[in-house]
């Protein structure tokens, strides 16, 4: 189980998340309108779009509902989050990254989701006639993080032998 002053560390980086993620949605509220869009590289565009949905507008559409749906999901994962974090032996920094990530990337997107009922997203990549769906910093650290816990379960793996198991909190 980790120290508290070791817990902080992962807590930090997550609040960090969180201000970087509110700090960059806070500057292209003020200098993009809402729906428009700006050339920034052939493959990236800035926009000012808002999804009421989750990743890729899963749910978009729904007639509201989604809004405390999300907000609920969000808070709940990030309980559970902190809490493993919080009983992480000091070897796992690469999950506790991970999971730090995530967090504040969660938490990132329940602010939006508590000041607007949308999640504000700006990045836009594209790739001739094919565009991916918009999205944040909050989103870019949910991705990173899930890819972090990825390479650290392959990492843990290879420390075992064939057939021996591991739970993520061992």
């Amino acid at each position: 189980m980790l120290d508290s002053a070791r817990a902080w560390l992962w807590f930090a980086i997550a609040a960090t998340v969180v201000g970087a993620d509110q700090l960059t949605k806070w500057i292209v509220e003020g200098v993009l309108p809402f729906g428009s869009s700006t050339y920034v590289l052939p493959v990236l565009d800035l926009v000012h779009v808002r999804n009421t949905g989750a990743a890729f507008s899963f749910l978009a559409g729904a007639s509201g509902w989604q809004r405390e749906f999300f907000v609920g999901i969000g808070l709940a994962a990030s309980a559970w989050i902190v809490w493993m974090i919080r009983r992480a032996g000091r070897d796992q920094a690469l999950f506790c990254l991970g999971l730090s990530l995530i967090l504040g990337g969660a938490l990132g997107n329940v602010v939006d989701r508590l000041r607007l009922g949308a999640v504000v997203d700006f990045l836009h990549f594209h790739w001739g006639p094919h565009y991916w769906p918009a999205f944040n910093v909050a989103d870019s650290a949910i991705s990173c993080g899930a890819a972090l816990l990825i390479i650290d379960a392959f990492r843990q793996g290879k420390k075992r032998g064939p057939g021996e198991t591991r739970t993520a909190l061992e």
